[in-house]
């Protein structure tokens, strides 16, 4: 397994990672020494029961939040040494973000939510690359409908396009599906998929479900902060067999 992993280009990574929330009895380690690392051209997927930390993680390493002890690394930059607007940058330019609220912004077209981010950054984008990703997310048809004219589904998978579209480095993807019947969260997961297998991208995807996990290249097991336990090639039936062990 490592030899797989340190054959691949590290995408993100963290280092004795630590996050203490509160202090003395209401004290919790979210993340408890956590060194673990994310390879480029990957989809790996973050499990564990509630409270475990798999949140707090991709939130850390994907600069969201701050770490209390240990680093966290895009590419070869160490966030802690980013000043604010250095790490808004980062975040602008090299990842992508896809949440279980799809974050639209609900006046503007799917077409315009898509490229909103390459807007703000003052970029034109790819045209190329963006209308690769409008085939693969499969929501050429809604470009001009408001988010309030799309189904879960369809507002999930322009959330997908857009943190496509900027071709970032890594995208960190928390409870994609978390808000979507079975039908439409097949569907995102597949264009996620394909993002990987067909664009090279590289995702990091934090889900409490089997089924969106076996779409993953490799499982990372967290537990009371740690990480537990991996997995290659999952599939639904074996993720449900190791997750029954932490009592999930």
């Amino acid at each position: 397994m490592a030899d797989l992993l340190t054959a691949q280009k590290v995408a993100a990574r963290t280092e004795d990672a630590v996050k203490v929330y509160g202090k003395g009895q209401i004290e919790v380690r979210a993340l408890d020494g956590v060194t673990v690392e994310f390879a480029a051209g990957r989809y790996t997927a973050v499990m564990g029961p509630s409270g475990s930390g798999k949140s707090t993680l991709l939130h850390c390493v994907a600069g969201l939040d701050s770490l209390t002890s240990g680093r966290a690394f895009i590419g070869d930059v160490d966030l802690s040494t980013l000043n604010d607007q250095k790490l808004t940058i980062l975040r602008r330019d090299r990842v992508g973000f896809v949440f279980q609220a799809y974050n639209l912004v609900p006046t503007i077209s799917a077409a315009k939510n898509i490229t909103l981010p390459l807007l703000l950054a003052g970029r034109k984008g790819d045209p190329a690359w963006i209308s690769q990703v409008i085939e693969i997310t499969g929501i050429g048809d809604r470009l001009e409908h408001r988010p309030s004219e799309l189904s879960g589904g369809q507002q999930q998978r322009v959330a997908v396009a857009r943190a496509l579209a900027s071709r970032p480095d890594i995208i960190f993807a928390d409870e994609p599906t978390g808000n979507l019947d079975s039908r439409a969260g097949t569907e995102v997961l597949t264009f996620l998929r394909r993002a990987v297998n067909e664009m090279g991208q590289t995702i990091v995807m934090v889900t409490h479900d089997p089924m969106a996990a076996s779409y993953a290249d490799r499982i990372v097991f967290l537990a009371d902060g740690r990480i537990v336990d991996e997995m290659l090639e999952p599939t639904a039936e074996r993720v449900l067999e190791r997750m029954s062990r932490f009592g999930e």
